[in-house]
């Protein structure tokens, strides 16, 4: 089998993979007709790669919206655990889902939308878009703990982080911009410094700022912003 053939999937499992259907539902759209590979009808069990265009006529005809979210500290983005508090408790979604998460204790942007073409394109670190973040410690910081991060840490079970920029901001904040996303692994750099971090907030993903806007609020992606997102991500807006 060749490394083309193993980088295939089911039709079925592309499509609610990039959360666009469930497996069942994608089968159903197949089998009415509104899937295409390559400009070509899907049939049940076909195998799609990298490479091939998928498009769903119902989906392509759908208006997609964006939205900046201001996520507030003390909730998990999604399917919460015992007592715990998501997003949706508080914020009306409006059938909308994030792209990503932040963790329970931190707090800033999220990309809330119902375009599920964009959640590979965004997350998948292969494609090295930036991420900004505003980060506070507990003990005083120096130039050289910086440049340390920067040149990328070893945050234990094997995994070293990637060169990043970091901009100190006083003697106990300061900014850092990744293109990659290790489970927790702001505050696991800073941990393997000796350091730890006590408050977390995303500034930026790529070209879409948080700004001002404040906790618990929300603004539309629209205009330039917007085509200039979904530009870098490969799509047309």
């Amino acid at each position: 089998m060749s490394m083309e053939e193993l980088d295939k999937v089911r039709i079925n499992k592309y499509l609610a993979d990039h959360g666009h259907s469930t497996r069942r539902g994608a089968d159903a759209l197949i089998v009415a007709g509104k899937v295409t590979i390559n400009g070509e009808k899907a049939v049940l069990g076909q195998k799609v790669g990298p490479d091939d265009k998928v498009k769903i006529k119902d989906k392509e005809e759908k208006s997609y919206r964006y939205l900046v979210y201001n996520k507030p500290a003390g909730y998990v983005t999604h399917s919460p655990v015992d007592s715990e508090k998501e997003i949706a408790e508080i914020f009306d979604m409006e059938g909308l889902f994030p792209i990503g998460r932040l963790d329970k204790n931190s707090e800033g942007l999220l990309i809330l939308t119902n375009d599920g073409r964009i959640t590979d394109r965004l997350l998948n670190p292969k494609h090295e878009h930036e991420k900004e973040y505003a980060v506070r410690v507990s003990t005083t910081i120096s130039p050289s703990f910086a440049k340390k991060l920067e040149f990328g840490v070893d945050i234990g079970e094997g995994e070293n982080t990637l060169p990043c920029k970091v901009s100190l901001t006083d003697a106990h904040n300061f900014t850092i911009a990744l293109t990659e996303g290790k489970k927790h692994q702001i505050k696991r750099m800073t941990e393997a410094l000796g350091v730890s971090v006590t408050n977390l907030k995303r500034l930026r993903i790529m070209n879409i700022k948080l700004g001002n806007l404040k906790p618990n609020t929300s603004r539309e992606i629209t205009g330039k912003e917007l085509e200039k997102f979904l530009k870098s991500l490969g799509l047309a807006s």
